[in-house]
């Protein structure tokens, strides 16, 4: 039974696109490769070193059109702080400016 459910989940992950796989985590990798996948990529999904796997995005015009892109840092072999790319997100009640400045 279990080369079958093997099977049925390789099947499954390769008819994700790319992007939808997570992939190495952030902390075996470079700030400078992480960031490079993100940007090649476009959009792609990361392990964070023990946290649930997350969404990255070169840029805004890959969100949603009502998500907002937040810039997010990770850690990385070389840098606890990594700029890795964005996180489109919901904009909440304290994103938005209601003084009109």
């Amino acid at each position: 039974m279990k080369p079958v459910a093997l099977a049925v989940l390789g099947t499954t992950l390769a008819s994700l696109p790319a992007g939808a796989q997570p992939r190495t985590p952030t902390v075996r990798l470079t700030c400078a490769e992480a960031m490079a996948i993100v940007k090649a990529e476009g959009t792609v999904t990361l392990g964070i070193g023990g946290r649930a796997p997350e969404r990255f995005v070169r840029d805004r015009s890959l969100c949603e059109l009502t998500e907002i892109a937040e810039l997010r840092f990770v850690p990385t072999r070389d840098n606890p702080q990594c700029p890795i790319g964005y996180r489109c997100r919901e904009p909440d009640y304290g994103d938005w400016n209601w003084n009109g400045d």
